[in-house]
């Protein structure tokens, strides 16, 4: 039988128990940056998660109080998910891995992105948990944060 229990009382297990396999931050990260919100957009990624381990991420996250399920708006045979206030606390640890993968793989894509999170870390982290917070994210979508960064870029000094 599985463990339901933590393995000792210490912060950083809590955290590997709750997020520390290969694909829950993944699904974390695409309804950041991505506004995924779907079993079917999360399958879509291009990691290539597989339907049962999807499932059983989705599952534990949301019984760990990461995620929401609740119906789709428009087609009730689907569910969506979203990121609870403990969820949005993950928001400094994707940005603080991107900033590392950045600086670590020679083909990372690095950009003005990058640079917000390393010239003002509090800044990015409560910009991104607000927009996501009101349903957008980083990358996709009107009022997508890289859209609020090209703004500001754009307003006179």
């Amino acid at each position: 039988m599985k463990r339901t229990d933590n393995k000792s009382r210490c912060s950083v297990n809590f955290a590997l128990e709750t997020v520390g396999d290969n694909w829950s931050l993944l699904i974390v990260r695409d309804i950041v940056y991505y506004r995924k919100k779907t079993f079917g957009e999360f399958l879509a990624s291009e990691e290539g998660i597989s339907t049962n381990i999807l499932s059983s991420r989705l599952a534990r996250l949301e019984r760990k109080g990461v995620l929401t399920k609740r119906p789709h708006d428009t087609d009730k045979r689907k569910e969506t998910y979203a990121l609870t206030e403990r969820g949005l606390d993950l928001v400094p640890v994707l940005l603080e891995l991107a900033d590392w993968g950045a600086k670590h793989d020679p083909e990372a894509k690095e950009g003005r992105w990058i640079g917000l999170i390393r010239d003002d870390r509090v800044g990015a982290v409560t910009l991104v948990k607000d927009t996501v917070r009101a349903g957008g994210s980083v990358f996709v979508g009107e009022g997508s944060v890289i859209e609020q960064l090209n703004s500001r870029a754009k307003e006179p000094s």
